[in-house]
Order: C-alpha cells, then sequence, then structure tokens
C-alpha cells in the first residue's frame, strides 16, 4: 500500500533533489553541455549582493510572518471553536482564502495595494484631507515603497492560515472538558486557564505548526513577489530566495547557479528544522510529554 506512495517520492523528491545537487558544481545553461565547476557557484553566492538581499529578505519575512501566522491562526481556533451562531459561518471565511489559487490571489492583492484607487489606501483616508490620512500622513505606497512593499507581501501571507487554523481548531476542541471544568471551579481568570492550561497543552501542535510554517515560508513569498511586486521596488526590496532561483535559472538560464541557491535553501530549511525540533525536545523534558 505504500508503493504509491514511495514511487512518487523517489521520482518527485529524491530524484529531483539528487540532480540539483549535482548539478549545484556544475556551469550549465542549457545551450551547452554542463561542465564541471566545483564550489565556483557558491563562491559567486557569496560575493552575489543581490543573493544576500534575497536571503536577508526570506530570513525577515520568516522572522516576522510565521510567528504572526501561528498567532492569528491561534486566535481565531480559541474564538471559533465553540459552537454558536454564526460561528460555522465565521469559519468558512477563515478558510476561504486558502483555497483561492494563488495567482487569483495575487491579482485580489495588485488590486488592494493600488495606491490611487486601491480600497485599503481608500479606507486609510477616511477622515483625511488632501488625499492624507486622518493621522495627516500619506498613505503607504505598497508598490513603490521597499518597506511599504515587504509590510505588504506579510499582510498578504496573514490571509492564508486556513490550513493551520484548522489544526489548531481540531486541537483545541480534543482538549479534555473535565481540565477547564476544574479550572472554572477554582474560579481562574482566563487569562490564567489559556496561560497554564491552553497553551501548554497545545504546544507541541503549535511548534509542529511554527516548524511546517518556517519550511513553507520560502516558497510562501514567490507568487506575492512575481505577480503583485515583481521583485520591486529597486534595488530588490521583495526579491527572496525563491523568486531569486527562478529568474537565475529560468529568465537568466544559469541553471548550476540557480541549483546552488536552491541548495542554501535547502540548508537553511534543514537548520530551522533542526533548531525548531531541539526546541520542541526540551519542551517536551521540560512538561515530560
Amino acid at each position: 500500500m505504500l508503493t504509491p506512495y514511495l514511487v512518487g517520492l523517489l521520482v518527485l523528491v529524491l530524484l529531483p533533489a539528487l540532480v540539483t545537487l549535482g548539478m549545484a558544481f556544475t556551469d550549465y545553461d542549457l545551450l551547452r553541455p554542463p561542465s564541471w565547476a566545483g564550489l565556483d557557484n557558491f563562491t559567486a553566492l557569496v560575493d552575489d549582493p543581490i543573493f544576500r538581499v534575497a536571503l536577508l529578505n526570506s530570513v525577515v519575512f520568516a522572522l516576522v510572518a510565521v510567528p504572526l501566522r501561528v498567532l492569528l491562526a491561534l486566535g481565531l481556533a480559541l474564538l471559533l471553536h465553540r459552537r454558536a451562531p454564526g460561528v460555522g459561518t465565521a469559519r468558512t471565511v477563515a478558510l476561504l482564502p486558502t483555497a483561492v489559487p494563488e495567482i487569483a490571489y495575487g491579482l485580489l492583492w495588485l488590486w488592494l495595494f493600488n495606491p490611487l484607487y486601491g480600497p485599503i489606501n481608500q479606507l486609510l483616508r477616511v477622515g483625511g484631507e488632501h488625499g492624507l490620512t486622518a493621522l495627516g500622513r500619506t498613505p503607504p505606497q505598497w508598490l513603490t515603497d521597499p518597506t511599504s512593499a515587504r509590510a505588504g507581501i506579510i499582510l498578504m501571507s496573514l490571509f492564508t492560515v486556513g490550513e493551520t487554523f484548522v489544526v489548531l481548531l481540531a486541537a483545541r476542541r480534543a482538549l479534555p472538558r473535565d481540565v477547564y471544568e476544574m479550572a472554572a471551579v477554582e474560579d481562574a481568570t482566563g487569562w490564567d486557564v489559556f496561560r497554564r492550561i491552553t497553551l501548554p497543552l497545545m504546544a507541541p501542535v503549535l511548534a509542529l505548526l511554527a516548524v511546517r510554517d518556517a519550511v513553507a515560508s520560502l516558497h510562501f513569498t514567490f507568487v506575492p513577489a512575481f505577480v503583485v511586486t515583481d521583485g520591486g521596488p529597486p534595488p530588490y526590496a521583495t526579491t527572496y530566495l525563491s523568486l531569486f532561483v527562478y529568474q537565475t535559472g529560468f529568465e537568466y538560464l544559469r541553471y548550476g547557479y540557480a541549483a546552488a541557491a536552491t541548495l542554501v535553501m535547502m540548508l537553511l530549511t534543514l537548520a530551522a528544522v533542526l533548531v525548531q525540533w531541539r526546541l520542541i525536545r526540551r519542551y517536551r523534558r521540560f512538561y515530560q510529554l
């Protein structure tokens, strides 16, 4: 019964990974046969200012977006875990953006971020005069200002937490009721219940979801940066590692160089997983789970 999965894993994951590993040490442009380059591609990556910017952008995105995504999904799960009128509709609304195709989602946000006619800046101008906000400031220039563009990519990621929300909702509903009944008898406050009961019991699930989001964050940014900001505004404000690999390989035909950058992405992913795995082990030892 495992054969279809193992075949798919071999053909779609392991073999491409091995090919990428081998190609990372070659000079290959798809026009001529690959030639051995040794560590030249990795040396060039160290000296490549665009790669350094893409690496920094990806790390910053992961450090900011992943905690925000997990916290937002946790808040939604805690808010919507009880049965009440309208809760089913609210759950559907929370899940719906995740079901939208990525290209369509990016095009929607391209309209929302329009600095002149987009709904976001139109709302920010409410109460202001001469095109300014109520605080007398110019609305964010989502597509032309580097800081606003990076914030916009993070904002886009916060609406696609449907999968994380569903997992945390199931985890919250699976927690034993008798523990909460005992807390109610002891007149525990809502904050104490959350801090001493809900959070410790859900922490393993939260940690695993954080690992998953940290790994996925390296490709979360591809469609938004490609469709909405095209890697800009200059100088490469929203060029992330995934977009850097795509442009290097498919636009400039530097497949060996792109493979080396992909290998760096894999190593970063492995490092993130190992760090968070050690944190989970320490947590389990501390609580003897």
